[in-house]
This record gives structure tokens, sequence and C-alpha cells, in this order.
């Protein structure tokens, strides 16, 4: 018996000993996701978007992903960048010379990771006099894809009362 307990307690020893001499996991080091970095980077793409726009020229090659689904008033969704390029066509066609529009990148939500942000965003078109005929707001969803972010789903609604058509 008092074998029995030897061996049991030299085999807890070495058994608490081998856990013990376990090499440690290494956490992986948290990203470091710097908001006003991607702020600024979403930032200058809508100012890209805006300035296509404002050439009569707007396609979503470098903004939208290929599988991205946009919401917007009054329309179906339009899922695919051909549809939304199509869309924007469309808008074109009926966008009044002289106006012009202009996005804002007000705030950023980063996932964790940095691979997904929220765009919160206002827009505002207004005519050859500067003045605003009408604004509205945004809500974006980017994914970082080959090291850049792409548009994957977006919405967009008007702040201003609608007009009706007689």
């Amino acid at each position: 018996m008092k074998n029995h307990i030897l061996k049991s307690l030299a085999f807890g020893t070495i058994a608490a000993l081998a856990i013990a001499c376990q090499p440690k996991k290494e956490e992986p080091k948290p990203v470091v996701v710097d908001k006003d970095k991607i702020k600024a980077e979403l930032q200058a793409m809508e100012s890209v978007m805006a300035d296509m726009y404002n050439m009569r020229s707007a396609a979503s090659e470098e903004y939208y992903a290929d599988d991205a689904t946009s919401f917007s008033q009054n329309k179906p969704p339009l899922v695919g960048k051909l549809a939304i390029d199509k869309s924007i066509k469309e808008d074109l066609a009926t966008f009044p010379e002289g106006d012009k529009i202009s996005f804002s990148a007000n705030e950023v939500f980063p996932s964790v990771d940095g691979n997904q942000v929220v765009e919160i965003g206002s827009y505002k078109v207004v005519d050859a006099n500067g003045e605003t005929k009408y604004r509205g707001n945004y809500m974006s969803l980017f994914e970082k894809r080959d090291g850049k972010y792409v548009c994957i789903r977006d919405m967009g609604a008007s702040d201003m009362p609608k007009v009706d058509k007689k």
C-alpha cells in the first residue's frame, strides 16, 4: 500500500511538472485600428465619387465591390456593381448642369480588426449659385479586400421634404 501511495505521488508530481513546464502560448498581438486614418481613407473615396458625379462620369469601379448591394429611396435594391453603375448613369442623365454634389464621412465605426467599417455620412447637392437644393444622409458598410476598402452595402435617404409633382 505504501508503494502504491509513493507511485501515485511520484506520478502526480511528474504530471504537474510536465504541465507547468509547457511553453506559454503567445497571445496574438492586438490589431491597432486607427479610426482617423480609416475616416480619411473613406473621405478620399467619397470625394473621388463626388468628383466623378460632378464631371458627369461617375462609375463605381473603385468604390463598390462586385457583389455590393445598394438601397435607395423609391427603388428596389440594386444588386451587383453593374446594376449600381446603371443606376448611377440614369441619375446622371437627369442631374442638372451646374449642380454639384458633395459627400462627407461624418463617423466611422471599424470592426476590432479593421477589416469592416460602417460609415455614417451626409450628402448635399447645390446649384450653380451655391444654394442647397437637397441633402441627406447615408450609411455604408465597407470591407477590406486586397488591401483596400470597397463598399459592400449602402443606403441613403433625403432629409428634404418630398415634393409632389403635379
